[in-house]
């Protein structure tokens, strides 16, 4: 088969979405060498965003996200000749030139539309369109096929629940090694709790700062607070509540920082903490997991489907439940022992070789169709 995957979100972020749809195409070019896949790269991106001999580049001159890209699009897409179009960011082109294929992730954008911008609810506003018009969607965990049939009205029999994996970069490594390596790149202190995720009410970073006031004003626990990931929509409020609860000199924001100094920041935290009030999967938990870092996670969507056992859930509304999960992870070496072994086995569970050959099988049944 020739598969066209539309990577042009790539351009404008690594994370999420982005990073899906990199090791997707990777496992797909390895374990299917005899097929051909096209990613539609913006022009932006000058080399191969995956360089392998069956994966060929189509660049676009239209972004991810133009205002104009639903007139545009079937025209670019219509000259890559593929059997089969992959949508990762869930937008197929308004008039498809063959099947669609759609992946989608969450869909915090109507459980929570108040976290969202004007621009972004026009954008993810064509949800509706875009499940009637793709042959066939994949969702990230039963959570959000849940969602996509109780929300939308989708048949259960066209979605399929194809889990996503960290990447093999995320391991185990010496803490002190790791402790060494993001000392001198950030200055960091010998003991801190991470937060890995992009800056957004949807991420409940104000939940987590309250609840680490918290932790150091009454549990007299003083680890400082790590907080990596690029600012996204709606994000001045974190930074007005940091200065409230006088915060500032605990609270380190780095930043988007890569996969190589994240797997150091993973290995070198005392835990990982992702208070969401909602997500589609949930990789940075896993990733965390994978490194053998004990997590702190919500309870709700996605999450206790991803990490099973292997964390201690919290009610991302209860301030004070975050705050007893970090004491806890902090002064009780028994329990991180018994999070760091149950996470390794959870991460292990999830591969992209797994998700490459499930999503095959789904472009050969949307080709059908």
């Amino acid at each position: 088969m020739h598969i066209g995957i539309d990577a042009r979100l790539v351009h404008y972020t690594r994370a999420g979405i982005g990073e899906y749809t990199l090791r997707l195409t990777q496992a797909l070019a390895e374990v299917y060498g005899d097929d051909q896949f096209t990613l539609l790269q913006d022009r932006r991106d000058v080399q191969p965003l995956v360089n392998a001999t069956n994966v060929r580049v189509f660049r676009a001159f239209i972004p991810s996200h133009h205002r104009l890209e639903q007139l545009l699009l079937p025209w670019v897409v219509g000259r890559m000749h593929a059997d089969v179009l992959h949508s990762p960011d869930f937008i197929p082109p308004l008039r498809a030139n063959g099947p669609a294929v759609i992946t989608i992730h969450d869909l915090a954008f109507l459980i929570y539309p108040h976290f969202l911008t004007k621009e972004a609810a026009r954008y993810y506003g064509q949800i509706d369109r875009a499940v009637l018009q793709a042959d066939q969607i994949i969702a990230v965990s039963q959570s959000t096929k849940n969602d996509l049939v109780k929300r939308l009205g989708v048949r259960e029999d066209k979605v399929t629940v194809i889990y996503e994996a960290a990447d093999p970069l995320f391991q185990p490594e010496d803490r002190a090694i790791a402790l060494q390596h993001v000392q001198t790149l950030y200055e960091l202190p010998n003991e801190f709790i991470l937060f890995v995720s992009t800056i957004e009410p949807r991420k409940n970073v104000t939940g987590l700062l309250r609840a680490y006031r918290r932790l150091r004003d009454d549990y007299k626990l003083t680890p400082d607070l790590v907080l990596a990931g690029a600012p996204g929509w709606l994000y001045e409020e974190v930074y007005a509540l940091v200065d409230e609860l006088n915060l500032k000199p605990y609270c380190h924001f780095l930043g988007r920082v890569s996969a190589h100094d994240l797997r150091h920041l993973y290995n070198a935290a005392r835990c990982l903490v992702h208070p969401a009030f909602y997500e589609g999967f949930g990789l940075t938990p896993l990733e965390a997991l994978a490194c053998g870092t004990p997590v702190v996670v919500s309870n709700v969507s996605s999450l206790p489907e991803v990490v099973g056992d292997a964390a201690l859930l919290i009610n991302p509304q209860s301030d004070q439940e975050i705050t007893v999960a970090l004491w806890r992870i902090l002064t009780d070496p028994a329990l991180c022992a018994e999070l760091r072994v149950k996470g390794l086995q959870r991460a292990a569970a999830f591969s992209w070789q797994r998700a490459a050959e499930e999503t095959m099988a789904v472009y050969r049944k949307a080709a059908v169709s």
